[in-house]
């Protein structure tokens, strides 16, 4: 059925005003002033005063289905999708993460079957964890089905990493393919020696976690990304960048012309480091990659965002539990299943933590969590509120107050990483494709299936 949404304030990244507006066959098909019902065939409406009117949230950064370290990320779909609904993501981009071993086109085919299970639309990045002289034809068979980005991965030495021939020749065929390689940006060889280092000095708990991985190991994995990328024209988008040396590299390369794009993610931007120093093991709770910071490294963040060098704030969700998964590595913290639950309350915490107490403005907001993301990932219907987009809003109420528990969330884990964190703001109404799927807050009884998002190429 048709959808009228009235006294719609409508926040944008560039505009804010209020209008009406009409979506039908799962587009914004009008936006007026004034919209009278009369005037349209039988629809349903909703009433947005006193909310704010966003663009559907776009998280480009998840991983859903996940064999990690031993074991399997604890979501599916059917979760992962509707926790990203109550939080106001209408699209999830996963990655695909095959084994060395995998043949890329078989592993995309599974990735995408475990999706269909989805009820918020979706994509993909590909990962390459190796480049054989097959690669490049089955690279072009999965970009020509729309999956315009790939991902490597300059971690997991063993697993998922890349080595340097593999890293040039993946930035060359993306560059010929005209799409963006996503980057998880170490170095390698120095986690692989500092864990070494540190598990034969008996510092086994997840509080040497971050020690093994600090900072200048970021950096360096950031500066040999964007040397890479430099030799070869490609365009390139860093995950999950958690510290100022990673984002002065950044700045560096862009500044002689690298095109190079930032992602953050929200645990980096409201934990820091002292929560994986949590006593009697909760901190393994905590235990990501790249790890939490010192607290001068959130600051930064923050700033890097206002001023628009960090382009996207994502989650890297990557859901275990703390009591059947994270417990694998309590003698050793390398053995910890990477990841920090956080799909469902991205936009709450960005809301919360940026608009709530001034560190961005409402548009910069909409930028960094839908419609760069959009921008980038070439997500070209995607992103905006304007007529023959895909009609997915978020109606946000800001006065709503509630404290983050994993007693409440509908994501899978066991705990939540912000548990007793307060958030000033909550979804109202969600509609994806001009349906409603989150009314006053509920999922609604009946969700129609999400869809593999149409992309264009933008590298």
């Amino acid at each position: 059925m048709p959808l009228l949404v009235k006294n719609a304030r409508i926040v944008t990244s560039t505009a804010d005003y209020t209008a009406d507006i009409y979506c039908e066959h799962e587009t914004i098909t009008r936006i007026d002033r004034a919209i009278a019902p009369s005037t349209l065939p039988p629809c349903d409406i909703l009433d947005a005063a006193g909310l704010i009117t966003f663009p559907g949230f776009i998280d480009p950064h998840v991983h859903v289905y996940l064999p990690f370290m031993g074991t399997f990320a604890k979501d599916t779909w059917a979760s992962a999708s509707r926790s990203s609904l109550l939080g106001g993501t209408t699209t999830l981009v996963e990655m695909i993460c095959p084994a060395r071993t995998d043949d890329p086109t078989s592993a995309y085919d599974l990735w995408r079957s475990k999706a269909r299970e989805s009820v918020c639309d979706y994509s993909f990045h590909m990962g390459v964890t190796r480049f054989d002289d097959r690669t490049p034809a089955a690279l072009k068979q999965i970009v020509d089905a729309g999956i315009t980005s790939l991902k490597v991965f300059l971690a997991y030495k063993g697993a998922l990493g890349v080595d340097d021939r593999e890293l040039f020749d993946t930035l060359r065929v993306a560059r010929e393919l005209g799409v963006v390689v996503a980057a998880h940006c170490e170095n390698q060889e120095l986690v692989a020696l500092l864990q070494k280092r540190m598990l034969a000095a008996g510092k086994t708990g997840p509080e040497w976690h971050e020690p093994s991985r600090p900072p200048y190991v970021e950096a360096s994995g950031v500066h040999h990304l964007c040397a890479f990328a430099e030799a070869t024209g490609a365009r390139v988008y860093i995950v999950h960048t958690s510290c100022q040396p990673a984002i002065e590299e950044a700045r560096r390369a862009a500044a002689r012309g690298v095109r190079v794009d930032l992602e953050a993610v929200i645990p980096h931007l409201v934990l820091d480091r002292s929560f994986a120093e949590r006593p009697n093991f909760d901190g393994a709770k905590y235990v990501m990659s790249p790890p939490l910071r010192e607290k001068r490294h959130q600051e930064a963040l923050w700033h890097a965002l206002a001023a628009g060098d960090i382009a996207t704030i994502a989650t890297d969700h990557a859901p275990f539990d703390f009591a059947t998964q994270k417990s694998m590595g309590k003698d050793d913290f390398t053995k910890i299943p990477n990841g920090i639950p956080s799909v469902e309350d991205r936009v709450n915490l960005l809301y919360t933590r940026g608009v709530c107490e001034g560190r961005i403005d409402l548009h910069t907001f909409v930028r960094v969590a839908s419609t760069n993301a959009a921008r980038i990932l070439g997500l070209s219907t995607k992103g905006d509120v304007a007529v023959g987009l895909d009609a997915d809003l978020c109606l946000y109420d800001p006065n709503h107050h509630a404290v983050i528990s994993a007693r409440s969330h509908a994501m899978q884990t066991d705990y939540s990483a912000f548990e007793g964190f307060e958030i000033r703001g909550r979804p109202r109404h969600v509609i994806r494709r001009g349906e409603i799927v989150v009314r006053d807050t509920a999922l609604v009884a009946t969700l129609s299936p999400g869809r593999l998002a149409p992309r264009i190429r933008t590298g």
